[in-house]
């Protein structure tokens, strides 16, 4: 049989699996035994290295790419696993901050499919095994693992993290965590391990949050309690806990672009994994650190654009909390999947935005049907228009834009990579 490209592969991926999100680990753990089993039988047995796992509601991101920056900094060899992607699939895999090649994804894909036999694995299982496999032959420091979604039940559970992190709890994917963030929260915090270092970045938990933590059996480091965050002169200070008695301080970290928070966060976890920290090559890592699609500027036909992936209420109000006032107009370019609580988004931006251009995203069967955005903002009162697409609302707001405007997309990934694949080969990033 004809080896197949990874273009191949993911179409034949999309298309396999019954269900786009199916939440378990027995399939997964199945494949992945059987992998290492074969593995060990070839005499070339799988060995991770240390493995920091991330859950979260928002700040996953952010957090993962603090991390990957500051340890490439410090001179170690770093894998990356995240996900959704916005232009290229590779973007998911990253080894020494560059996302791999085709051919190494699709020997990885292969592997896989060589030994599954008849367990069906989705679109996201695949690739997170394809992760582990290209990690485990890149000679690795560390290993950084995003969470797909929630954390007891998703695919990167299967691996017993050396550090757990949990950046914030907020409501989102209600129909597959439930619907409070108590419940939200019991599924993050299961990617905690017994006796293992656990980094809490949500400075205001729910209801009964300490209990939740104590019940993980995890080595709790909370932010306000073991790591804290405080401004100074040149940013922000941290201080962080790496023993029972000890602490280390950092001072003058960068607070514009990616929020402290997720930094700190970030800095406390590496220190849990055992890595020994250089204040200066952390700040200086850190200093200019941006993120796709994190609040992202850009300058497109000589109009100012903002890009930010805020697709739920928690998201929706750090955006607008960002967002200073500006001698023009903030003209919203924006959609989401039909999963997301669109109303809970539009509230804390409705005094903002002079404008809405909103369209149904077309590359996902979850969007959200274009006339249930239009009614939504129509009820609040705000200024809209239906578009065919998100890059015909994007054009328009282009027209309309003057060079005192900022327009900025937002909601979903898909929204985002829309305009990012408009962008390519136009102005260029001012970030």
């Amino acid at each position: 049989m004809p080896e197949r490209s990874l273009a191949e592969w993911l179409t034949l991926l999309e298309a396999r699996h019954p269900a786009e999100i199916d939440l378990g680990l027995a399939r997964i753990s199945a494949v992945w035994s059987a992998i290492k089993q074969q593995r060990c039988q070839q005499g070339n047995a799988i060995v991770l290295p240390t493995v920091i796992t991330v859950a979260g509601t928002n700040g996953k991101g952010s957090c993962l790419a603090s991390m990957q920056g500051i340890m490439l900094g410090q001179g170690y060899r770093v894998g990356l696993f995240t996900s959704p992607h916005f232009l290229h699939y590779n973007e998911r895999i990253a080894v020494q901050g560059q996302p791999v090649e085709d051919q190494t994804i699709v020997c990885a894909f292969d592997e896989i499919e060589a030994v599954r036999g008849d367990t069906s694995l989705t679109y996201f299982e695949f690739g997170a095994l394809a992760a582990l496999l290209v990690f485990a032959d890149a000679d690795l420091d560390l290993m950084l693992l995003e969470v797909g979604l929630g954390g007891r039940l998703d695919a990167i559970n299967i691996i017993d993290a050396d550090v757990a992190v949990v950046t914030s709890i907020a409501l989102d994917h209600q129909d597959w965590l439930g619907d409070t963030r108590e419940l939200i929260g019991v599924e993050k915090l299961g990617i905690a391990r017994p006796s293992k270092p656990l980094v809490v970045a949500e400075a205001d938990g729910p209801v009964g949050f300490a209990q939740m933590i104590a019940d993980t059996g995890a080595a709790p480091f909370i932010i306000g309690e073991d790591f804290n965050i405080s401004p100074d002169a040149n940013g922000f200070s941290l201080e962080i806990k790496i023993a029972t008695a000890e602490s280390q301080r950092f001072r003058g970290l960068p607070s514009s672009g990616l929020l402290p928070v997720n930094k700190a966060a970030a800095i406390q976890a590496l220190s849990c994994a055992g890595f020994s920290l250089d204040r200066d090559k952390v700040n200086a890592a850190l200093t200019g650190l941006t993120l796709t699609g994190r609040q992202q500027q850009l300058v497109i036909d000589n109009r100012q654009v903002i890009l930010d992936v805020a697709h739920n209420p928690a998201a929706a109000t750090a955006l607008a909390a960002a967002l200073p006032p500006i001698s023009g107009r903030y003209l919203a370019v924006a959609s989401v999947l039909s999963d997301k609580d669109w109303r809970g988004i539009v509230e804390p931006l409705s005094e903002i935005f002079e404008h809405w251009g909103i369209a149904e995203i077309s590359a996902s069967e979850r969007a959200t049907k274009a006339q249930t955005l239009h009614e939504v903002l129509y009820n609040a009162g705000l200024s809209s228009r239906l578009f065919e697409s998100v890059e015909e609302a994007f054009q328009s707001a282009l027209k309309a834009a003057t060079k005192d405007d900022v327009i900025v997309v937002f909601g979903s990934f898909h929204t985002v990579s829309a305009v990012l694949n408009m962008q390519r080969g136009s102005d260029g990033c001012i970030q």
